[in-house]
């Protein structure tokens, strides 16, 4: 697979993505308007509306994980077809996580009490995050990662009662002393 096979594949995955969103009816960008860099309140409506926010670092998570596990699995692959495999992979999470039962389902955690779904600006960017990840675990060693996955996780629970390790656990089974831990925000 060529650069430009590759890059064309990731913009059309990401293409999808956003199209899909919108069928789904999903809003391009923050109903309040106004596009931000940042929205660090938990409880703010602008919440996976924005560019950036608490959730981004689980998406760079991803991104080293899909890295990982990728050059494991395809260890002869081009580094640019694992990430084409990567954006597939992170568009049709973004997809099936902006679904009216994954977002049902999403509200009865603690945190996401109030999650409408991302904007499609958000579920972009989240994708980018991945991205971000993937090159990350592409560049440093893996020691190096893990150590900054471990630090996004341990930071995000400290600071949010959130992260990614609790998302997946909160999606298996809700447990209620983590649940009244994470009402504390």
């Amino acid at each position: 697979m060529t650069a430009r096979a590759a890059w064309t594949a990731i913009a059309g995955l990401m293409l999808v993505q956003a199209v899909t969103l919108h069928l789904l009816g999903r809003v391009w960008i923050c109903a309040c308007g106004t596009i931000r860099l940042w929205v660090g309140d938990m409880h703010s409506s602008e919440l996976s509306q924005q560019i950036l926010d608490w959730y981004t670092p689980s998406h760079i998570i991803h991104g080293m994980i899909f890295y990982g596990v990728l050059r494991l699995a395809l260890p002869r692959a081009p580094v640019l077809l694992r990430l084409a495999i990567a954006v597939g992979i992170e568009a049709a999470w973004e997809i099936a996580e902006n679904s009216p039962p994954v977002i049902e389902e999403y509200r009865k955690q603690a945190t996401a009490a109030g999650y409408t779904g991302d904007s499609i600006l958000n579920s972009l960017l989240d994708t980018v995050a991945m991205m971000t990840g993937f090159a990350l675990a592409r560049l440093l060693p893996w020691q190096a990662t893990v150590a900054l996955a471990v630090i996004a996780e341990i930071a995000t629970g400290l600071l949010v009662h959130d992260n990614l390790t609790l998302n997946i656990l909160n999606f298996i089974h809700r447990f209620p002393a983590i649940e009244a831990w994470q009402r504390r925000v």
